[in-house]
């Protein structure tokens, strides 16, 4: 093994170490911690996906819809629709089937505000569990720290003059490990919750935008839908 591999390898050896030492230096706090993080991952990754296999090309799919609204071929916009599942394309389905049932204005614009109301849930998710994730990860390493700066400062009460400098950097060590650990879970959490906070968002303006110009093209194009 070459000098570089070696030292590589000791040096993430020492890492794990490290981690694993810090990590039983806590104390059983930081197992609460622990299910916090497993829960907080797990959500980041499944939101990551979900909102990923939900994203569309918003401007390839409007032109390609509005140019056959403006033909009357809503049949054919409906199925390009079928082709894509997305928030995006099932708002504008459920106008689009409105306009082709050749219903009035108001009940195509009711059917895409209820097909918002449905599809939006599906992009949240469980995403709103983050901001919580966060906050409690740091009460907890919050907990962690006071109940071990509580075992350090009764063991020292008690214990021999050559013990008190050892079980009172015991009780520092495993009230900073909670703390840090707190921390890092709660910065992952409310990071990662606005971040999908804001591509919601983003999906959630373009639907509607998108709902709106819909409605004013199918106004104006009535007379060329076609059967």
């Amino acid at each position: 093994m070459d000098p570089v591999t070696a030292t590589a390898a000791a040096t993430e050896t020492a890492f794990q170490f490290s981690l694993t030492q810090s990590f039983r230096d806590g104390g059983s706090v930081m197992w609460i911690i622990l299910i916090f993080a497993i829960l907080t991952v797990l959500i980041v990754v499944e939101r990551f996906i979900k909102i990923r296999s939900m994203s569309i090309d918003k401007k390839e799919f409007t032109d390609q819809i509005y140019r056959l609204v403006v033909a009357g071929d809503i049949r054919q916009a409906i199925s390009v629709c079928d082709s894509r599942p997305a928030p995006l394309t099932n708002t504008v389905k459920a106008g689009l089937i409105q306009a082709m049932n050749k219903r009035p204005d108001e009940e195509v614009q009711v059917a895409m505000d209820a097909a918002v109301l449905r599809e939006m849930p599906k992009l949240e998710g469980y995403t709103s569990f983050l901001a919580v994730f966060g906050n409690v990860s740091v009460l907890s390493g919050l907990l962690g720290t006071i109940v071990g700066m509580v075992i350090s400062f009764s063991a020292v009460s008690s214990a021999a003059n050559d013990k008190k400098a050892e079980l009172l950097s015991e009780g520092i060590s495993h009230a900073l490990n909670c703390t840090a650990f707190g921390l890092l879970v709660a910065l992952v959490a409310i990071i990662s919750y606005g971040w999908f906070q804001h591509r919601i968002q983003k999906v959630e303006n373009e639907v509607v935008e998108t709902s709106m110009t819909l409605l004013n093209l199918v106004v104006a194009n009535r007379d060329k839908i076609r059967d």
